[in-house]
């Protein structure tokens, strides 16, 4: 058995060794593809050599291009095998100075995408809800000119006067649609969501980009990508576009964005130098460029501390505010107050926001529609059970509300909430959910009004509707109810209505004028009344313009989401006081032809509520 074995080992030996010297021979070059010089053609094997003497000498390794004999030396490496380079490619010394986005570049290693090929997905039906999720349908302005789409979608400001409007208008812009004719899905992408994110809907805009595969971003998509990740707090959720896309901007917020996906892929040190150069170069502020080199230092690199001062910052920018608030440093409470109202609504949504602030700044984001009646209670219930938290009373007034002892007891819990004279609009939203669990009371008749606009701002109209036995006609309460009512057999009477006019005290008599615009426009009067009241009221909804003329064709041709994004075209303002009669009127007839009666009745009755 033994002899048989060794014969075996010995075969073995001699192949490992004669592969061993293969691989010495032809050893694999590690240069990139495009690097490699030409190969080198075949020769002959040369003869062996004589074996040489056993005498040792020393080794003398010569120099690249040494020929002190003055002949030619078989050491010196053949021009064969020499590498060439591509024309015009950087010197060492150029390369050295590179920064890593332009050798990833030079050398073909910066990725294409960033998906899979079998998961990109097609530019078409871009959004962020389908038809079956409450969105509308896909082909809805597919066949609209694209000039008129683009100037609904770019010329409105995003501030709109109603929440009902408001929460419409996001519907609208977050349906899965097909790019309208002659706009491309990209354009059409980048509009809606730079829309979105001037209604303070940043959380929605995210969405809508993230539903665009990075690759396809172009300067304007890349621009409202990552103002929407900035104002959620997501500094780094950008990086990937910026990756693939690094020459599609060169504004000074690109460049930031740059340097911080650098310091997170590990080079903190070049992100560094790349902030002090902008800073140097006034490109950025200082307190954006001090928190910008903060948060690179996060990534494990920092050299030094960096003090964070405020003194001299006469305004927040979306990059000293979003990175602040990840940093979880403090903002000075004067530019806090004195900010736009978008970073309100950036706090509500920013989960590293303190939750004192987040509560703070709930009420304007739930007026202006874009918090829930649920989300702003969850805020409260996290301020209750949290130990530290500074300013208890209202959760406790909150909790009142709902498990108060008697109906007496959660009314004044809710007339704590909502202030003094006419309640706050964010606090009715708050309360909606309590109001609508409070039992119907003969003897809470004088805040029927108020519980009723509280129900109707998260939508109760059914729980709002038991309360009709109780309001008297000609009431503030029962004009909400007339309008919210979901289907009415008979119109309104002429007699309770001439009594709402004539009680009206509110400024120009808007409450009045809104209350018959509002019916008007539903059909819920007679129209020898509504010709009546509005001439006692100096309404004039005979009168056109382009755009009432635009919101009626929509509506004969039934198409919803065009309706709606004329409607919100029409209720831009900061307040109720910038709307007018005749425009509510054009709204509320439009949205209810074309099957949307159930936003037209809640903005009809928020009109009449806040008029």
């Amino acid at each position: 058995m033994n002899g048989m074995i060794r014969p075996r080992h010995a075969f073995a030996g001699a192949v490992l060794l004669a592969s061993s010297a293969m691989a010495l021979a032809a050893p694999e070059s590690l240069l990139p593809p495009n690097m490699a010089g030409p190969t080198p053609a075949p020769t002959a094997a040369p003869a062996p050599a004589p074996a040489p003497a056993t005498t040792s000498s020393p080794v003398v390794q010569p120099l690249p291009g040494d020929n002190a004999g003055g002949g030619s030396s078989s050491s010196a490496p053949s021009r064969g095998s020499a590498v060439v380079l591509p024309p015009g490619f950087p010197t060492l010394e150029e390369l050295e100075r590179m920064e890593d986005e332009e050798i990833d570049r030079v050398l073909g290693l910066k990725p294409d995408f960033d998906t899979p090929p079998a998961a990109q997905r097609a530019l078409r039906q871009v959004g962020v809800i389908g038809p079956e999720e409450g969105g509308f349908p896909v082909a809805a302005l597919a066949g609209q000119p694209a000039t008129l789409v683009a100037a609904l979608v770019g010329e409105n400001s995003g501030d709109l006067v109603s929440r009902w409007g408001h929460i419409l208008m996001r519907r609208t812009l977050a349906s899965r649609m097909d790019a309208p004719d002659g706009m491309g899905p990209i354009a059409f992408a980048a509009g809606r969501a730079a829309l979105l994110g001037r209604m303070g809907e940043s959380m929605v805009a995210r969405a809508l980009v993230q539903d665009v595969d990075t690759r396809n971003y172009n300067a304007a998509l890349s621009g409202v990508a990552l103002n929407s990740y900035l104002m959620t707090g997501d500094v780094l959720g950008i990086c990937a576009a910026r990756q693939l896309n690094p020459e599609v901007r060169d504004d000074a917020s690109w460049q930031i964005a740059g340097a911080l996906c650098t310091a997170y892929r590990g080079d903190a040190r070049a992100a560094d130098r790349r902030l002090t150069g902008l800073m140097r170069e006034d490109e950025i502020t200082d307190i954006s460029g001090f928190l910008a080199q903060r948060y690179a230092g996060a990534a494990g690199e920092g050299r030094q501390a960096v003090t964070i001062e405020w003194d001299g910052v006469e305004r927040l920018t979306p990059w000293s505010y979003s990175l602040a608030r990840t940093l979880g440093v403090e903002i000075p409470a004067n530019l806090r107050q004195d900010a736009d109202p978008a970073f309100d609504y950036a706090d509500v949504l920013i989960p590293a926001t303190p939750l004192a602030d987040r509560v703070a700044a709930s009420g304007r984001a739930a007026e202006r529609g874009i918090l829930s009646s649920a989300a702003m209670v969850d805020l409260y219930s996290q301020a209750y059970a949290a130990q530290d938290f500074p300013d208890k009373a209202p959760a406790r007034a909150l909790r009142r509300a709902y498990v108060g002892e008697t109906n007496a007891d959660r009314l004044s819990a809710m007339r704590e909430l909502w202030g003094e004279g006419t309640p706050d609009y964010g606090m009715l939203v708050l309360t909606a959910t309590a109001a609508a669990r409070l039992p119907v009371d003969g003897e809470l008749e004088e805040d029927a009004p108020w519980l009723i606009a509280s129900m109707l701002s998260a939508g109760l109209d059914r729980n709002a509707m038991r309360w009709g036995s109780v309001v008297n006609e000609g009431s503030l309460g029962w004009a909400l109810l007339a309008l919210a009512q979901l289907e009415r057999d008979s119109p309104v009477d002429d007699g309770a209505l001439s009594d709402f006019i004539g009680d009206d005290e509110s400024e120009g008599q808007r409450k009045a004028k809104f209350l018959v615009a509002g019916l008007a426009g539903l059909g819920r009067l007679d129209p020898a009344d509504a010709a009546d009241a509005a001439e006692q009221l100096g309404l004039d909804f005979t009168r056109e313009t382009p755009w009432s003329r635009a919101i009626g064709q929509a509506a004969q041709y039934g198409n919803a989401p065009l309706v709606a994004l004329l409607a919100g075209l029409g209720m831009q303002g900061s307040g109720w006081e910038a709307m007018t009669g005749r425009h509510l009127f054009h709204i509320v007839r439009a949205l209810d032809t074309v099957g949307l009666s159930a936003e037209a009745r809640m903005i009809a009755a928020e009109g009449v509520t806040r008029g």
